[in-house]
């Protein structure tokens, strides 16, 4: 089962990513820490110092259609925020 689903690539991502060496991944919603530990470390060949997870709600969004208002929510999903060891860095696009 593939634990990792893609990074997580927004304005705050790159700001924490670079000041203390974390990246962001949207992963299964099922993983746990020590199976996003061991898919990162397999995929790109790090070494993992610590992982936090949260699950992230989805936004209300709300449209006008023809019929009226129709309003739901956005899918939620889980997020793993993984702090490298020093001077170790993970290049996204390598595996393209």
């Amino acid at each position: 089962m593939e634990f990792l689903k893609k990074p997580i690539l927004t304005e705050k991502a790159s700001a924490l990513t670079e000041k203390s060496n974390r990246f962001t991944f949207k992963v299964e919603h099922k993983a746990n820490k020590l199976q996003i530990k061991a898919a990162v470390e397999k995929m790109y060949g790090v070494n993992v110092v610590a992982i936090n997870t949260m699950v992230v709600n989805g936004k209300l969004k709300s449209r006008n259609t023809k019929g009226g208002l129709v309003s739901g929510r956005s899918p939620k999903y889980k997020k793993a925020v993984v702090t490298l060891k020093d001077g170790e860095t993970i290049d996204y696009y390598s595996n393209i």
